[in-house]
């Protein structure tokens, strides 16, 4: 995979369902084990979600709720490590700076903590279980 074969855009719920629910399925049901019932939350329609394709594939995901917070951040395994989760992060991010949110917040799985604090968020609080996995809220901090 090369740089330019990634294409992070935003996606509707209405018509990108199906291809953000196969990344998330694959990821936290299959893969982390999280429930379906607590993966698809009802939250969806009311979010802004962002898709990353390669050659119209989709192998990542990332949603941002109308209170600030990111999450479903999802990239499936054969393509994790190259860029693409923290593009997916960027526009997400970008997406909520342009619509005016004075918080921009998420619960990191602790194994991905480095990721986000490399991106620009600060942990607050301490670790919690969501989904019986331990995550750590934190928040993003624009420089300058």
């Amino acid at each position: 995979m090369n740089e330019s074969s990634v294409l992070i855009r935003e996606a509707s719920w209405t018509h990108d369902r199906d291809l953000l629910c196969k990344v998330r399925l694959e990821v936290f049901v299959q893969e982390q084990q999280v429930p379906q019932s607590l993966e698809l939350d009802g939250l969806d329609p009311t979010a802004v979600h962002f898709l990353a394709l390669i050659h119209d594939q989709p192998v990542g995901t990332a949603r941002l709720l109308p209170s600030g917070q990111i999450g479903r951040m999802a990239v499936l395994i054969p393509f994790r490590n190259q860029g693409i989760g923290e593009k997916l992060l960027q526009a997400t991010v970008a997406r909520a700076l342009e619509l005016g949110y004075a918080r921009i917040f998420l619960h990191a799985q602790v194994s991905a903590a480095d990721f986000y604090l490399r991106n620009g968020f600060h942990p607050y609080g301490e670790t919690f279980e969501e989904a019986d996995i331990l995550h750590q809220a934190m928040r993003y901090k624009e420089e300058g």
